[in-house]
């Protein structure tokens, strides 16, 4: 299984904290004489430190191309579909599709579609539950467009949660990139919101599963002149 590299220092220090705990732990219950309570404690730390470094596990997936097709940019499960303002930057109604991630869930996310970031911005903010419809402006997030090819743009936002307190972004306005490559990371339960053209064909409903990288979500429509 391989790490993805925003895990390595949360992967060590809770790692050694763990090994300092469960040494003092062993040496205090052992003298007297409890152990099978001490094999106890000892295997729910390795559980929790395993748990930890699965968390940061970055999966082999498959690079699917489809200019027409708006991907998945990370794992969970649709808990929005529906018509929206959008006026942060492009100021037009627009087609939101929102993805809320379990703690379980992989945690990297990819670019839904390829082209030009035309737009990048962090926002700090507070910290509510991921899919409280007031996460997407007020919680901590950032957000990106993404200019396609034939000129339609797309906008996606990493949202933190209740527990994800650490958003990573390699965004560059200005830079092409290409679907489904990584396009950050999102530590410890959050969501992403994906803002479409409104005229985008929906292929996801609330309630479904997806994957990143691999799920179609919408379909964009031929921009008419």
């Amino acid at each position: 299984m391989k790490i993805n590299k925003e895990g390595y220092r949360i992967i060590g220090i809770t790692g050694f904290i763990c090994l300092l705990l469960g040494t003092g732990i062993y040496r205090l219950l052992s003298s007297h004489d409890n152990g099978t309570l001490v094999w106890v404690v000892v295997l729910l730390m390795l559980l929790f430190w395993f748990f930890i470094v699965a968390f940061f596990r970055e999966p082999r997936r498959v690079k699917i191309h489809d200019a027409d097709l708006v991907f998945s940019p990370c794992d969970g499960r649709v808990v929005v579909t529906e018509p929206v303002h959008e006026s942060e930057y492009l100021d037009e109604e627009m087609m939101q599709i929102s993805i809320f991630m379990s703690i379980t869930n992989v945690h990297m996310n990819w670019f839904p579609v390829g082209g030009t970031v035309e737009y990048f911005k962090y926002h700090p903010g507070r910290f509510l539950v991921a899919w409280h419809p007031k996460s997407s402006t007020e919680n901590e997030r950032t957000t990106t467009v993404v200019r396609v090819s034939g000129g339609r743009r797309v906008l996606f936002r990493q949202v933190a949660g209740l527990i994800a307190r650490r958003i990573v972004s390699y965004m560059k306005v200005g830079e092409p990139v290409k679907q489904n490559d990584v396009c950050g990371f999102i530590k410890f339960g959050s969501r992403i919101d994906v803002l479409l053209p409104k005229d985008s064909e929906v292929l996801v409903e609330i309630g479904d599963p997806v994957v990143g990288s691999q799920t179609p979500i919408a379909r964009l429509k031929p921009q008419t002149k």
